[in-house]
């Protein structure tokens, strides 16, 4: 009885060891007297012919990487720390248990120093208002790395930049000087304008003499309305006109 009751224990063990429950974003890698099969098993109930067979278990589900900060020198050699986060998701689990050792690591360090690399070469003006470029710049160079361990990175965006104090304030004085410089030149042109205007209106003025007598009755009307106790007494301009000849002769 004996003999039965401890082979029905061993075959309970090794089925236990056996069978395996895969979720449905899980894959099973096998290794077969440590070779590799050519699929992945998975979801659902698997056998796997234990101690024959050992399985390593692969999630296919969308990772989240959060690249820590990295101190970095910009192309105008501004120094500023920088942290980002990756997308990614395993496309081969079996390039992706093959090819490297510990794919999450490696896609972590790889991160890490392309990151550090691309804002290397841009400047920090550009780091700053043009973030769009350099996200696909990363997800493009990620990409093409971690493509031969089997994993597929959908997306990268740089999240903080972390800058000196000194620089904050140079910048704040920099984009203050900026609004001055726009300012002054706004008002410029607008001074320009008008003196164009004005010599528009001098010349058709000279071209219709009549023209200045009605401006001047209209300008005595606008007065007469704000200050009705204002006394104004007109003095012909042709009377100055002949004052200022007769000083010629």
């Amino acid at each position: 009885m004996m003999p039965f009751f401890t082979l029905f224990v061993i075959l309970a063990i090794w089925a236990l060891n056996s069978i395996r429950i895969l979720n449905e974003y899980e894959r099973a890698v096998i290794f077969q007297l440590g070779r590799v099969q050519e699929k992945p098993r998975g979801p659902g109930l698997t056998f796997v012919l234990w101690p024959i067979e050992r399985a390593v278990v692969v999630s296919l589900r969308l990772i989240v990487l959060d690249v820590p900060p990295q101190d970095i020198i910009t192309k105008d050699n501004v120094s500023a720390k920088v942290n980002a986060v990756v997308y990614y998701r395993v496309m081969d689990p079996i390039k992706a248990i093959i090819a490297v050792q510990n794919f999450d690591y490696a896609t972590s360090q790889m991160s890490q120093t392309t990151l550090r690399s691309v804002l290397g070469e841009s400047e920090l003006d550009e780091l700053l208002s043009n973030r769009e470029r350099i996200n696909e710049k990363l997800q493009t160079i990620l990409d093409k790395q971690t493509d031969p361990w089997g994993i597929k990175v959908a997306n990268v965006e740089v999240k903080h930049v972390d800058i000196s104090e000194e620089l904050r304030r140079a910048m704040a004085r920099q984009a203050e000087a900026e609004r001055e410089r726009r300012a002054k030149v706004i008002a410029a042109e607008g001074e320009f304008q008008a003196a164009a205007k004005i010599t528009q209106a001098a010349e058709m003025l000279q071209k219709q003499p009549a023209a200045i007598q009605l401006r001047y009755l209209q300008t005595l009307v606008e007065i007469g309305k704000e200050n009705n106790t204002t006394t104004i007494f007109p003095l012909p301009i042709d009377l100055i006109k002949a004052w200022t000849e007769q000083g010629k002769k």
